[in-house]
């Protein structure tokens, strides 16, 4: 029997007995069927019962920046992979080198393109750069990997280690040594107890304060989310990412961006970076580089950190001696080539700037009716709102409110996004993601069904 024709109710029963669900307590699967999506078009998703949903969230995971049903993305799939399937990265591949090209072409300063298979892999291999210069060039010394605190790096034991969640990470420990967390840059909720404006930038200014405690002649570089994504849509100060590249310079620590969720027109610019004028060393990137029609992430990095591996003096162990097996599936940057066309022939990064600023106005209208928002968030179409108690004390809601509200919306018909278990305290993140494509209209049915739902959700 196909897929095509198989009962709808036997599906759903093969689902509940065979596949173990991402994040799911798999009780509640005793009282009730597990969602089902079986097509998308656009940025509408519909489920097994013949549900609709505007999908607010890209994928489940801000990942599908095109929208779903792509049909000139599945051709240049499918083309490629009966004429050339895969081979493993040792080798070259017409996609992988003509998409490289593509991709350098975004993010001047860099020259190298390394790819696996996702956000997580691509951290690792960032770090594993790092932690093999350290042996190459400091007898193994300068090996200390910085991170933030609420950012997140992926669900691998190294890029786990290097995430600032507490109960992201929680139950998962022992963790991968010679990692260690700055404080986070959230205004609303500054660590530091300071207003920015009468402020020194001390978030910033933190990194360097680790690195004198830990010592300078040890940590190789430091790994940040442009803008934090699961965390709490944190958009930095404009100062922000100047004085960080100004401690890194300073310290000769390498710069590693995450650019997993920004990447590829999210904020309204091609890489979350640029909105502070500054050049990493490292960038690591993987859910909208092939919108989710194939597993792709790339980390990409300077000539100058490429030679390094060049310029050591044992050429036997000198290069960088990793590998990823799924870094060589052609469909990946087939797909990947078909997305940035899309991208660039419908404007769909101007359309991300010019929608969140309408989204961001929108949501600052709710901010103004509803006192339980406490601060709105984003930049382009990735934008958030903490739910709070009340405006003037900012006392978190608890998670289960916010569970609320996002169930609430799925009943409307609306996908929405959260902190989901991340942070022991702040979980009271309401996310918003949608597709690159999105006009105007879908804006307004998200806010109004968002409205609907904070003005009929009781508190608890």
């Amino acid at each position: 029997m196909t897929l095509s024709n198989r009962p709808d109710p036997d599906i759903v029963e093969i689902d509940r007995k065979s596949v173990w669900h991402h994040l799911t307590q798999h009780k509640m699967y005793e009282t009730k069927d597990p969602m089902v999506i079986v097509k998308g078009k656009g940025m509408i998703v519909t489920d097994i019962t013949g549900k609709d949903y505007l999908d607010a969230t890209s994928g489940g995971v801000w990942s599908v920046n095109i929208g779903y049903g792509r049909q000139r993305v599945a051709d240049a799939v499918s083309e490629q992979l009966v004429k050339m399937c895969y081979f493993a990265g040792s080798a070259g591949t017409i996609p992988g080198a003509v998409f490289a090209e593509r991709l350098l072409e975004k993010v001047p300063g860099l020259s190298r393109v390394y790819y696996s298979n996702s956000g997580s892999e691509a951290n690792e291999k960032g770090y594993k750069m790092v932690r093999q210069l350290a042996h190459l060039e400091t007898a193994g010394k300068k090996h200390k990997i910085v991170y933030r605190n609420r950012d997140y790096h992926g669900t691998t034991m190294g890029s786990l280690s290097s995430s600032g969640q507490e109960q992201r990470k929680a139950q998962f420990g022992p963790f991968v040594p010679g990692f260690v967390e700055m404080e986070h840059c959230l205004c609303y909720r500054c660590p530091f107890g300071k207003t920015y404006g009468e402020c020194n930038i001390e978030c910033a200014r933190d990194l360097e304060r680790v690195i004198q405690e830990e010592g300078p002649d040890t940590v190789g570089s430091v790994v940040l989310e442009p803008i934090t994504a699961g965390g709490g849509v944190i958009v930095p100060v404009p100062e922000y990412f100047p004085i960080i590249r100004e401690i890194c310079d300073k310290y000769g620590v390498l710069l590693h961006l995450d650019e997993v969720v920004c990447g590829f027109g999210r904020t309204g610019t091609w890489f979350g970076y640029e909105h502070f004028d500054i050049t990493p060393d490292i960038v690591t990137m993987a859910k909208g580089t092939a919108s989710g029609y194939a597993a792709l992430s790339c980390t990409v990095t300077t000539e100058d950190l490429f030679n390094r591996f060049k310029a050591a003096p044992d050429d036997n162990m000198s290069y960088f001696r990793d590998i990823s097996t799924f870094g060589g599936c052609t469909g990946g940057p087939a797909a990947a080539i078909a997305c940035l066309d899309i991208v660039e022939e419908e404007g769909l990064v101007k359309n991300s700037a010019d929608m969140g600023d309408y989204l961001m106005d929108a949501l600052h209208g709710l901010k103004d009716k509803h006192n339980r928002i406490g601060d709105v968030r984003g930049k382009g179409l990735l934008a958030g709102f903490e739910l709070v108690t009340d405006q003037s004390t900012k006392e978190p809601v608890s998670e289960n409110y916010v569970a609320d509200i996002a169930g609430h919306c799925l009943q409307q018909g609306l996908m929405i996004g959260r902190t989901n278990r991340s942070l022991n305290e702040y979980n009271n993140t309401v996310c918003l993601t949608p597709a690159l494509i999105t006009g105007k209209s879908e804006i307004d049915d998200i806010i109004t069904m968002i409205d609907t739902a904070l003005s009929e959700t009781p508190h608890r």
